[in-house]
């Protein structure tokens, strides 16, 4: 008997020095990588949706993973290093927003998992081989349909009745941008619209661009989508106030900026419903099982302040089918 407690008790003293099978083991933090095509500030507010989603499916950050992020800081020409980068630290999966950084990443890996939001076309792009089954290492959410652009004009021309002169801020041309651009242009023919595009590479020609709209005469500005001019919202904002053009947008981070009226995607809501992709990628399942989404809510935001700031009337239809009113 007196041998047995002398080994009970030393089997007690080294406990600590025994694996722990048990519920109370630690298990090794997962690491998340992120590259987003904008900067950390622009990015916070629909970013933080992830987190948030992550908390509600159990997880905590620092204790059950760890996020690299990885910023482009609107110079598209970084992101092929930067996602080189991500993927030498080997994360377990790679969050990516739109279509250029999710293109980066396929470019730098074939097997680490990929949850890339807001895309356009992604079969178009070679992401996925359809968006019910990629057949890849990518999925995620879709950005817009086609005839969503056409829906930006529909709202100015609801906006400003007997508008014909159309401004369009285009951002650097890629292939979404491209398609964009060619919906736009297909409605003037049997709308008898002159479109004014004025090209915005970068955020010190922003008031170039909207002087010059102003001067030709435009009557109201199309905001194409696009990364870039999401991180510069507040100086496209602050131009278009200075001119007192109403502005168009598809995104509503425009309009709690300063923008007029946005409809489209919440991309709060976006990043949220990256957690469950993420969850599922954590517990095995593998991308090319999971079909790429299309948000299921579309959102009309307006901003009444700006709109009584330029001296614009909102049609009450408009207003009462908005699904917000910043006032």
């Amino acid at each position: 008997m007196m041998r047995r407690r002398v080994f009970l008790a030393s089997l007690a003293a080294s406990g600590a020095l025994w694996p722990c099978t048990g519920p109370a083991q630690t298990l090794p933090k997962r690491l998340i990588g992120v590259l987003l095509p904008g900067s950390k500030a622009s990015s916070i507010r629909y970013f933080n949706g992830f987190p948030q989603g992550m908390r509600e499916l159990g997880y905590v950050e620092g204790r059950d993973y760890v996020i690299e992020e990885r910023y482009a800081e609107g110079d598209l020409t970084r992101l092929s290093m930067l996602a080189e980068g991500l993927v030498r630290l080997k994360p377990d999966v790679i969050v990516t927003g739109t279509n250029a950084p999710a293109l980066s990443v396929t470019r730098a890996t074939a097997s680490i998992p990929i949850v890339a939001l807001n895309l356009v076309d992604p079969v178009g792009l070679g992401l996925a081989s359809s968006e019910a089954s990629s057949g890849s290492n990518v999925t995620g959410t879709l950005y817009r349909v086609p005839g969503m652009t056409e829906k930006l004009l529909e709202i100015a021309l609801d906006l400003m009745p007997g508008a014909t002169r159309i401004g369009i801020l285009v951002p650097a041309e890629t292939a979404s941008n491209l398609a964009q651009r060619r919906e736009l242009e297909a409605a003037p023919a049997k709308l008898r619209l002159k479109l004014m595009p004025g090209e915005v590479l970068a955020r010190d020609q922003i008031g170039r661009v909207f002087q010059n709209l102003a001067h030709e005469g435009a009557e109201i500005v199309i905001s194409l989508p696009d990364p870039r001019l999401v991180a510069w919202r507040r100086q496209i904002a602050a131009f278009a106030l200075a001119t007192r053009l109403p502005t168009v947008f598809s995104v509503r981070e425009h309009v709690e900026d300063g923008g007029l009226i946005s409809y489209g995607i919440d991309l709060w809501a976006s990043y949220h419903r990256a957690a469950y992709f993420v969850d599922r990628m954590l517990k095995g399942v593998r991308p090319a099982d999971l079909p790429i989404e299309f948000p299921t809510k579309l959102e009309l935001v307006i901003n009444l302040t700006t709109a009584q700031a330029i001296g614009v009337t909102i049609p009450p239809a408009m207003l009462a089918r908005a699904d917000e009113v910043i006032e």
